[in-house]
């Protein structure tokens, strides 16, 4: 999985709940990681990102994933969802957060979307 969030607080609490569940996590903190990382590789089972991310937003990132690695779990994470960003999303088929959420609530999904995830330590 890979969760890219700018700020350093909120991104150690979804990794960490994510990591609870005993998921390999990689981390980026900015739209320019974020879209390295999936350019690098595109076998990410869920693919979660914050929106507003610094350089290059984590929606248009996200956009690029679908046409790549349809198969890729998205989950786009927000405080500022307008009726454009929910469409685009759903246009997608990806999960969308409405920041403050639970992270019980974003373990769920995770687990619900990516069932074929292979935490670690799992033969």
């Amino acid at each position: 999985m890979l969760v890219a969030e700018d700020d350093e607080l909120m991104r150690a609490l979804v990794v960490d709940a994510l990591r609870a569940e005993l998921f390999d996590v990689d981390e980026a903190s900015d739209g320019r990681a974020l879209w390295q990382m999936t350019l690098e590789s595109c076998s990410y089972d869920l693919v979660l990102s914050d929106l507003r991310l610094p350089i290059v937003d984590g929606l248009t990132v996200l956009e690029d994933v679908r046409e790549r690695a349809p198969r890729t779990a998205l989950i786009l994470m927000t405080a500022f969802a307008d009726d454009k960003t929910r469409a685009r999303a759903a246009k997608l088929g990806a999960v969308l957060f409405d920041k403050p959420f639970a992270m019980g609530e974003l373990r769920a999904a995770a687990r619900r979307l990516c069932p074929q995830a292979a935490p670690r330590g799992t033969p």
